[in-house]
């Protein structure tokens, strides 16, 4: 069975000491729990003024580990930043990012709005994160807003082809985007289960029940938050082998095959 983490980390955080993670931590890591595949973002540059700077190193671990995806920023308000799309569009990566609250950007805003427009005309997935961390955790200096659930719905209302990765987010944010969606629009949106709790409080299994276990994949957050957090909670919900693989790698391809 193929598992494809959607939701993973190179380089250092800022706001605590993670070490510096470099491909082969990433590729050792995954292995631990079975991973096939991981999209990877540049952790440390989303907190650089220009965040695309990271996306070469994120090409370059895709060029020594095939089974690191790159998921290179754009920053849309930036000078160029068309140009740094079609570059990720012709990397055939499987999605781009952008995290606008951590951008000083609105979260909706004209340059969002340019963006996933942009987004939408070539065919390629935006990710957005929800947060990084727990508000209790954060530093004093993590100042950026977490990425409110109105500019999710506002976002995916503006191209009918636009879709949306979003990690991160908890059951109330799932269920605020979700049910405030028309169903053309909820189809677009993809969500990582690395937030979503698993039992005692079974808000996975919920949200599985309630709006559909196709409108979910597997996401770890690695390293901020341990790999075998999410496996556990799959293992917990005692999945058939079908359901269990829509999960881990059929919802995102079906996604990605658009």
């Amino acid at each position: 069975m193929t598992q494809v983490d959607i939701n993973t980390f190179l380089g250092s955080y800022p706001f605590r000491d993670i070490g510096e993670w470099e491909a082969s931590d990433v590729v050792r890591a995954i292995a631990r729990v079975g991973t096939d595949e991981a999209w990877v973002s540049h952790l440390a540059a989303t907190f650089w003024r220009d965040p695309t700077a990271g996306n070469a190193t994120l090409y370059e671990a895709h060029d020594r580990h095939a089974q690191l995806r790159s998921v290179p920023a754009v920053h849309p308000g930036l000078p160029g930043w068309e140009a740094v799309l079609d570059e990720a569009v012709a990397r055939q990566v499987p999605a781009v990012r952008c995290d606008p609250t951590r951008y000083g950007l609105m979260p909706a805003g004209h340059e969002m709005q340019q963006l996933v427009a942009a987004c939408g005309e070539r065919d390629v997935p935006l990710m957005m994160a929800v947060r990084l961390e727990d508000i209790r955790q954060r530093h004093p200096n993590d100042a950026a807003a977490e990425l409110p659930p109105w500019a999710v719905r506002q976002l995916i209302r503006n191209h009918p082809s636009a879709r949306l990765l979003v990690t991160h987010a908890d059951r109330e944010f799932v269920e605020q985007v979700h049910f405030g969606s028309t169903p053309d629009e909820a189809r677009r949106i993809l969500w990582d289960i690395c937030w979503i709790w698993g039992p005692p409080e079974d808000h996975l299994e919920l949200l599985l029940q309630t709006i559909g276990i196709e409108r979910f994949a597997f996401g770890t957050g690695l390293p901020l938050r341990l790999p075998e957090a999410s496996s556990a909670k799959l293992d917990l919900l005692n999945l058939d082998a079908d359901k269990r693989e829509m999960l881990t790698a059929g919802n995102v391809r079906a996604f990605n095959s658009r």
